[in-house]
């Protein structure tokens, strides 16, 4: 897997995320079975949720992309709950020494059941793995039913509900009625909707679309589209305020002083636009609203965990202060899901931009983590409500070669092994006429490869790969108009689809093998006085 264009921030960028995954790799024995995982970066466990997202890089590096989700498929709940972690590794050093196997669920998270959903999606598309998914399809079924069944969703309004938590995170405000971080539900809980556990849903649901659909269940795949439409519109009519995703729409009234809530900003905003859930008209606003505040902020980034920050300490831990963790700490987590977005939904320059800001953090010492405090300086373990804070943060690094690769280089998978490949080079916006590229599947050998360039009056793209069929999108730069697009010599139409201040032509072909694509440019006329 590589990029060449002649600039290290580019070029540079998938080894250097590589090798931070790499570190990050935890393996496991238990019951005699081994199974290959990559730990959070702030503890020495694998949890579904940081693994779900990680494995948007890992698929390009890893070949044992199933063990771990397998193992938290056979440690399912006969009620259909899915574990949030397991280790074998002790975690609160020194007072914790036993080295058991471990299984931790906390109450208070809504999110757990999807996040292993996309897991499967992600290894799935890597390995083409049909049979994996048959097997796990009862298993799929028995984790929706138990969210969808139960206290985390509210049938009445059709949205997922939780207690009240900073973002995703597992731990709930008490109104000080606890005497710690609160990560169980009782009497004095602050229920309410969190749009990212919503827009997860409605991902996942379509996932069990998708397969049903594969494996030939019309009726089924029909009735989890439908869900997901439903709740698309549901979590968009209550939880949107006409900038971004409120951060916690309640259902029990409370009101925290110190903070303005209705201005909050939460991460899982632009994870919502990657997942889909966002209509167009509302990823715009949700990218402008980062691109506004990055010209107010006073910190290095606008990658905000939260922004404002609640009050330092309500949620039980003086180490929450403002700027800290998940309470207005700076992620490359969020910074990674927004410059995806923006490359998606016509804010080329912002995205890119984004990554070259990361490159430049990765590359003054080598280091990358969690979060940042809005002064630049990183975690640590004595700022942290976490056990560690390892300077290999595979969460925020791989959400930025999520980015990278699907946002910028372009190449996205849109079934299996590339079979269906989406192919969208935005290079013009970064100023690269020349560039190479080959992203393909560890686990499988599946891969695309291309050499693209840029002259004056035309783009070319030579394609070789996988793919079975390949849908283009390819920019029109902006003193430029869309001629004739040529297709292994022969002329397709095509279509002209306008997003933000930016245009594109689509077109699609069943293809197998090499491949050229060249698409003719002309130089707007400019109109004289």
């Amino acid at each position: 897997m590589y990029v060449r264009t002649g600039t290290p921030a580019f070029d540079e960028l998938i080894p250097r995320i590589t090798r931070f995954l790499e570190q990050d790799l935890l393996e496991v024995n238990i019951d005699g079975e081994k199974i290959r995982g990559y730990r959070s970066p702030d503890a020495r466990s694998i949890w579904i949720r940081n693994y779900s997202d990680m494995m948007r890089a890992l698929r390009y590096t890893e070949s044992d992309l199933k063990s771990t989700v397998k193992h938290f498929a056979d440690n399912q709940a006969r009620n259909g709950r899915i574990f949030d972690y397991f280790t074998t590794f002790p975690e609160k050093l020194p007072c914790e020494r036993e080295n058991w196997t471990k299984y931790v669920r906390t109450p208070v998270e809504a999110d757990t059941e999807f996040r292993f959903i996309k897991a499967a999606w992600l290894a799935w598309q890597a390995t083409g793995d049909d049979a994996f998914i048959r097997e796990l399809m009862p298993s799929f079924e028995r984790a929706l039913g138990y969210v969808k069944g139960g206290r985390y969703f509210d049938n009445e309004a059709y949205l997922f509900r939780r207690p009240y938590t900073i973002d995703t995170w597992d731990f709930a405000y008490t109104a000080g009625k606890h005497d710690w971080l609160q990560f169980q539900i009782d009497d004095n809980t602050f229920w309410g909707y969190f749009h990212g556990d919503n827009s997860g849903y409605y991902e996942a649901f379509h996932f069990m679309s998708y397969w049903y659909a594969m494996f030939g269940d019309k009726i089924r795949s029909a009735k989890w589209r439908d869900r997901a439409l439903k709740l698309r519109k549901s979590m968009n009519s209550t939880c949107f305020n006409g900038s971004f995703y409120t951060h916690f729409v309640k259902q029990t009234p409370v009101t925290i002083e110190g903070v303005d809530e209705a201005s909050q900003l939460s991460l899982s905003n632009p994870a919502a636009i990657n997942r889909g859930a966002a209509t167009p008209q509302i990823a715009s606003a949700i990218i402008s609203e980062y691109m506004k505040r990055r010209e107010t902020t006073s910190a290095f980034a606008e990658w905000f965990s939260i922004d404002p920050p609640f009050p330092p300490g309500i949620f039980g831990d003086y180490k929450l202060s403002r700027g800290a963790y998940c309470n207005g700490g700076i992620m490359p987590l969020t910074g990674g899901e927004l410059a995806r977005a923006a490359l998606e939904y016509g804010y080329e320059h912002y995205g890119i931009d984004i990554l070259m800001r990361y490159y430049d953090l990765i590359a003054a010492n080598g280091e990358t983590y969690l979060w940042y405090f809005p002064d630049g300086k990183p975690s640590t373990v004595e700022t942290s409500t976490s056990p560690e804070a390892k300077p290999t943060d595979g969460w925020g690094s791989s959400a930025m070669l999520y980015a990278f690769i699907e946002g910028l280089v372009g190449i996205q998978d849109k079934d299996k092994l590339y079979r269906r490949v989406r192919i969208c080079p935005r290079w013009t916006a970064a100023g690269i006429e020349k560039a190479e590229a080959e992203i393909g599947y560890k686990s499988s050998g599946a891969y695309v490869r291309y050499e693209y360039t840029r002259s004056a009056d035309r783009m070319t793209i030579r394609l070789s790969g996988s793919y079975e069929y390949i849908q283009l999108s390819l920019p029109v730069p902006e003193n430029c108009v869309a001629k004739d697009l040529l297709i292994n010599g022969k002329e397709r139409k095509y279509l002209i689809a306008s997003i933000n201040s930016s245009t594109y032509i689509t077109a699609d072909a069943d293809l197998t093998g090499e491949c050229e694509v060249i698409l003719k440019l002309e130089r707007k006329k400019v109109a004289r006085k």
